[in-house]
This record gives C-alpha cells, structure tokens and sequence, in this order.
C-alpha cells in the first residue's frame, strides 16, 4: 500500500483552533459500514446508538504540559517536548530548533531550573524532581493550531475522565464526553490506559507504509475492564472504542496482552478482534491515525465520509467534530 493512498483535500480553514465551549454540541457524523450510509448529528446524540448491551470503552490517559520554552545563554528561543522520563531527570525530548548541540544548555527563567542537551534527544534538568519540570511546561498543543497554548486549553484539552499522568497528546475523541452525558448513557462503559506518545504523530514518511514502524506507547487494561470486555463477548454485545488510541490498546489486549507496551500499527486489510464499533475524530491525511480509520471503515467509504464533512464544513482535527462508525 502506498501512502499517497491516504491523502485527501482539506481547506486550512476547517481545522480547528479552538475548542468549543459546550463539549458535546459538536457535530457527530454518523457512518454505518452496512449500510453504507451517512447521518449528521449532535454529539450528544451518541446515547441514541449505543444499546444497553453495549460496551463504551475509553482512554483515561491524562495530557503532560510537556511542552517547555527555554532560552540558550545566548539567547535564543528552544522548545523543548517531553517524550517521556527516561530515568531520574533525563527525559527522552524533542528539540527545536535543529541547531541546539549536544552539550548546549538550556534555561526556564525566572525558576532557576535549566537542562542539557546530552544526546540527540535527550535532556537532563537540574531540578528537584519530575514534577517541578512540568510545572514549567504548558500543554503542548498539535502544531496546526496556530496559537500559543492559553489557560482555557489546561481544561478542553483534556477529557473529563483523565485520571493516569503520560500522555502527550490528548486522546481527542474522548474530549466531547461531559460527565453528565457520559452518566445518562445506558450502555457500559469501562477504562483502560494507553500514554500518547511520539508513535500516534510521528510522520509516514516511507511510499510504501509496510516500511513504517510504530514506537511503543505503554498501556493497562485494569482486571474490572478486561471482565466487563469478556461479559460483553459472551452476551453478544458491541464493543465501542472511544478513538484510535483505545482502538489499538483493545486491539492489542485482544492478542493476549493486558498490560505493557504496544507497537500495533492498524492499516487496511488488518482483522479487527474485538472493536466493533469506533469513534473518533478527523484525521490528518497521510497518518497512521487515518490508516487506522480507513481499515475499520474501509478506505473508499472512510474519504466519502471526509469529503461529505469537508462540503458541510465540519471542524477537523483534536479541536474539531467528530465521526461514529458503525
């Protein structure tokens, strides 16, 4: 499979630079794969679709404010994203501007805290713990939404249900559940873990995807969940996954494995094991994320759904509206 499979048109204009104030009064487009047909909707109107056999299962991954900015003695600007500790306060990071050597330092004034660059993407900080470091940090928003990341998005950018510190991206389908729809639902619901990481955005850059490789994320599907996941089976009921991310930690829990790390990377032709149904948002074209999406729904159906939401103007990307596949 080439990747220029997975391109599609998007107008700049359509990708979302701000949540909404009200989670769930974002669209909902509705694709039913037998039937091959498309329903516009409220996101509230999810609980219309999901029977009370149904099994929602969501990402309580909590977002990072994993990205800092910082200053060289000389005085230029370095950004710095937090991929994850290393071990005591080396951090595995990505450093921009290219130009920043190894050996370089880095300083967060007015706090006194500075770090290292001691490998390609490695820094190691002089502060007291992990948790001083991300109090320098602001929530390190996608690099299409063309703004600074500001107060609102410490709560939009995050999901009502976040309770699990590791992730650098939020879990964007997650983000249109309130509480209060997520208690007036009469399906279940269950939670399991998967940290974003480096491997959901890291670019395709191989013609042909075979060749891409995806980077561990760790994950953890609590005992509670994998029983109500198995009750499911056995009374024959729907098991929706709440974004890629559960996708692929369901996906992988399907295989045998409850908890660790996984590198499952999902693309057309792939056999789905237990996800019946996914929500999720609009996806980059050309990602892994979109080829996820184009093996649950199919690849021809999946960009008729895109160019349907682009002609009505849907909001695209982690800020935007978001799609149920049936």
């Amino acid at each position: 499979m080439r990747l220029s499979d997975f391109d599609y048109h998007l107008p700049k204009e359509l990708i979302a630079q701000y949540p909404l104030d009200q989670r769930d009064e974002a669209r909902l487009l509705i694709l039913d794969r037998a039937k091959h047909k498309i329903e516009h909707r409220v996101f509230k109107d999810i609980q219309g679709y999901l029977k009370k056999e149904d099994l929602l299962v969501l990402n309580d991954t909590k977002v990072l404010a994993a990205r800092l900015m910082g200053k060289r003695k000389t005085g230029g600007n370095v950004e710095i994203l937090l991929l994850g500790r290393k071990n005591g306060l080396t951090f595995r990071a990505l450093v921009r501007p290219a130009r920043v050597k190894i050996g370089d330092e880095i300083f967060f004034e007015p706090s006194g805290i500075s770090c290292k660059l001691i490998a390609k993407n490695e820094v190691v900080f002089t502060a007291q713990d992990e948790k001083e470091i991300y109090a320098l940090g602001k929530m390190p928003l996608p690099p299409y939404i063309k703004r600074e990341a500001e107060d609102k998005d410490n709560v939009y950018y995050q999901t009502v249900y976040a309770a699990y510190d590791g992730s650098i991206a939020a879990p964007t389908a997650g983000l249109h559940f309130t509480k209060e729809l997520l208690n007036s639902l009469k399906c279940g619901l269950a939670y399991i873990t998967l940290h974003v990481g480096y491997s959901t955005f890291k670019p395709v850059k191989a013609e042909n995807i075979l060749e891409h490789s995806m980077e561990p994320e760790e994950f953890a599907v609590p005992e509670k969940s994998a029983q109500a996941i198995e009750n499911v089976r056995v009374k024959g009921g729907r098991i929706f996954a709440v974004g890629t991310t559960a996708c692929r930690a369901l996906e992988s829990f399907g295989q045998g494995v409850k908890e660790g790390s996984t590198n499952l990377f999902i693309y057309p032709g792939y056999k789905f094991k237990l996800v019946d149904g996914l929500l999720t948002n609009f996806h980059l074209p050309k990602t892994t994320l979109f080829m996820l999406v184009c093996a649950f729904g199919g690849t021809d159906l999946i960009k008729r759904a895109y160019a349907e939401a682009v002609e009505k103007q849907y909001r695209f990307y982690s800020y935007g509206d978001a799609m149920l596949i049936l």
